[in-house]
């Protein structure tokens, strides 16, 4: 196997077409170009919907780049020595969002030099997935609200999912209410409280929503808080989504064990890269509870068309690399109508621009 040679980081911020919130039109990525001791690169990403960017920065052109020059260049064997190394920063958050970026380009450069797609790599199952629209949409009215569900629609989509979390339950039940006379009885409709409630505020309102047929409630608790959720679980009959603010395997291992979450939402980037995905994947397979990965569709698809189980892909409107304006050539995730199809390209199948639609931040 050879080993790391070089590292080089550097830092993408792009305008969103459609701003998750009014307050941070920019969405963040860290672009990390591995290259090993026999001259082959691989290319993967950090990223920061938000926040943390400059700090994700930093620890990779530092602390990460300092230890990994000259160590094995396999990322499984490379993630856990580099997670224990970084542990004293904190065993998740920013330290894995930042080994999120090198494991990426680590298994872009195996994937590349064996001249395989990711999927194909990791044993592909699929050939397409279904995919749900998904709006970070708390701010829009409900006119938006509704044009938006109906453009899905349109599109021949079966599923949606929503934010709810209004300062005043009657509008999130307006709104609610809405999307759900917009979608029709037989398609799915998931909601997202991202952990705006404590403990009364979700049965308060899960007991005013469950009557629109709800496929799951998204983290209606604040992530850390697994004895608030367990309290929620026993309290509700809407079925529990969480994980895309859980960071580490111990986390979810112990979520599965508490026994609320009907599915779990890992975030590639955020638990450290695809080599802990798939081990949470599996841990979540072996527990019986779904997965559904939580966002960055042009990886996601790829990891989900590998899992045993069909999965769905999360399609946040105007949110893919594409409409971000990042890559340079097409993705090898497609999504048309309520499908997604990954097709073969060496590699993570990425190409991104060198110069950003905003403007990139060079990490020496």
């Amino acid at each position: 196997m050879s080993r790391i040679a070089r590292i080089d980081v550097r830092r993408v911020s792009a305008r969103m077409p459609r701003p998750w919130v009014p307050e941070a039109p920019d969405l963040h990525l860290i672009i990390v170009r591995v290259e090993d001791d026999q001259g082959a690169v691989g290319t993967g990403f950090s990223w920061t919907p938000t926040i943390g960017a400059s700090a994700v920065s930093a620890l990779l052109g530092d602390d990460i780049r300092r230890f990994v020059v000259g160590q094995d260049a396999d990322p499984a064997t490379l993630w856990p020595l580099l997670w224990a190394h970084l542990h004293e920063a904190g065993g998740g958050g920013i330290t894995t969002i930042a080994i999120a970026g090198l494991d990426l380009a680590l298994w872009d450069l195996r994937t590349r030099r064996d001249g395989v797609g990711l999927a194909t790599a990791l044993g592909r199952r699929h050939e397409r997935l279904p995919v749900y629209g998904s709006g970070v949409n708390l701010h829009y009215s409900a006119d938006e609200l509704v044009a938006q569900v109906r453009r899905w629609t349109d599109r021949g989509l079966d599923a949606v999912k929503v934010k709810v979390g209004k300062p005043d339950l009657s509008e999130d039940i307006e709104r609610v209410a809405a999307v759900r006379d917009a979608l029709g009885p037989g398609r799915r409709l998931m909601i997202d409280a991202n952990q705006r409630w404590d403990l009364p505020t979700a049965v308060r309102a899960l007991e005013a929503l469950a009557r629109f047929d709800l496929t799951w409630i998204e983290e209606p608790l604040r992530a850390d808080d697994t004895a608030g959720y367990r309290a929620l679980g026993a309290e509700t009959s809407v079925p529990i989504a969480l994980g895309e603010n859980l960071h580490t395997i111990h986390r979810f291992r112990d979520v599965l064990d508490a026994g609320f979450a009907s599915t779990v939402q890992p975030n590639v980037v955020r638990v450290g890269g695809i080599t802990p995905f798939l081990e949470i994947a599996a841990l979540a397979g072996e527990r019986g509870v779904d997965v559904a990965p939580h966002l960055l569709p042009d990886i996601s698809a790829q990891l989900g068309m590998a899992l045993p189980g069909e999965t769905w892909v999360e399609d946040v409107e105007d949110a893919d690399f594409a409409a971000l304006g990042v890559l340079a050539a097409p993705s090898p995730v497609r999504i048309e109508g309520p499908w997604a199809t990954v097709s073969e390209s060496p590699g993570l199948g990425l190409t991104f621009v060198p110069t950003p639609q905003t403007h990139t931040e060079e990490t020496p």
